[in-house]
């Protein structure tokens, strides 16, 4: 289902800096972390026996999508968290990556202890600015693309938070932000929100990220709280805010409706725009991470006639969907 509801008007989307960031040492390369935990509740009994990331988002599993969007950012380190029930078929379906010029790698989440806890497993991982997405998050960008690519490029001191507005704020982070846009507060779940901002699942951080994480307590619901991680670098004048434009959309695939509707629109979106949307072997032959030859070899490691294996020749050569 699409969250996002029409933006006041935005020629562009920006980075509102609440200070002027330092550039961090050159040469450091952000990673990735997909966080593709959680239980699905809301997809029983689709997910009785299986991992919500591996249901179906039009033709790939959901995991699909979280991962070509870090592939879009430019991204190749990623670590992939689950349960331990889902870890070994999510690993069983990317393996080392290397076939899409990935080096990913996994961890357990044993338990549903909040997203921040992420930080702390992934100790050994975080020795760079990391971007952290949710797994059940479904990203089209469009304006914002170009910025972001150069905030993992070029990474600074500072955090940044992707938002959105939406009808349910409630359900969510929420950012409430002065008249010049500035983010002033944040708050988890707010009973009564004061504001439809929420900030959704896409996070960048530099590497003292872990620092900070070790610095939480749980909530009242027993969980490390990403907005409590964002509120510490607000606090410091180190949070940054993207408002995602109205021309790109979020999309939610967390109840039986909204999972139907993120197929329709993702369908739509590849064929109206030819937009390889979560094609992990498209992506990986644009950006320059496979040659030719590997990206022939995992076309045709699917048996012909296979309607994914025709939509991969389709895209990656620009003829009509």
């Amino acid at each position: 289902m699409k969250r996002s509801v029409a933006w006041e008007p935005h020629a562009t989307p920006f980075f509102y800096q609440i200070h002027v960031p330092n550039k961090l040492s050159a040469g450091l390369k952000m990673k990735g972390i997909v966080l593709a935990g959680g239980s699905g509740s809301r997809l029983a009994p689709l997910t009785n026996t299986t991992s919500k990331q591996l249901l179906p988002v039009y033709d790939k599993p959901m995991v699909y999508y979280p991962l070509a969007t870090l592939m879009d950012l430019g991204i190749k380190d990623v670590l992939i968290i689950s349960t331990p029930r889902d870890l070994p078929n999510i690993e069983a379906l990317f393996g080392n990556g290397n076939r899409y010029g990935l080096n990913i790698t996994y961890r357990v989440q044993s338990a549903p202890n909040g997203i921040a806890e992420c930080f702390l497993l992934a100790d050994d991982f975080i020795d760079e600015p990391v971007c952290l997405i949710l797994g059940d998050n479904i990203f089209i960008l469009r304006e914002e693309l170009l910025q972001l690519r150069r905030f993992v490029q070029e990474p600074l001191d500072t955090a940044a938070i992707l938002l959105c507005p939406v009808q349910d704020p409630e359900r969510f982070g929420v950012a409430n932000c002065d008249e010049n846009g500035r983010v002033v507060k944040l708050e988890e779940k707010p009973r009564t929100p004061t504001s439809n901002l929420a900030s959704v699942g896409l996070y960048f951080y530099p590497a003292d990220v872990l620092d900070k994480a070790r610095q939480l307590k749980p909530s009242s619901r027993g969980e490390l709280e990403i907005t409590d991680l964002n509120n510490i670098y607000l606090q410091e004048n180190r949070l940054n805010a993207l408002r995602m434009t109205d021309s790109s959309l979020w999309l939610d695939a967390g109840t039986p409706d909204s999972l139907l509707q993120a197929s329709v629109e993702v369908e739509r979106e590849i064929r109206e725009r030819g937009n390889p949307v979560g094609y992990l072997e498209v992506l990986a032959l644009r950006r320059g991470l496979i040659k030719a030859t590997s990206f022939e070899a995992l076309v045709t490691s699917l048996k012909p006639g296979t309607p994914y294996r025709e939509k991969l020749r389709q895209l990656a050569f620009g003829r009509d969907v």
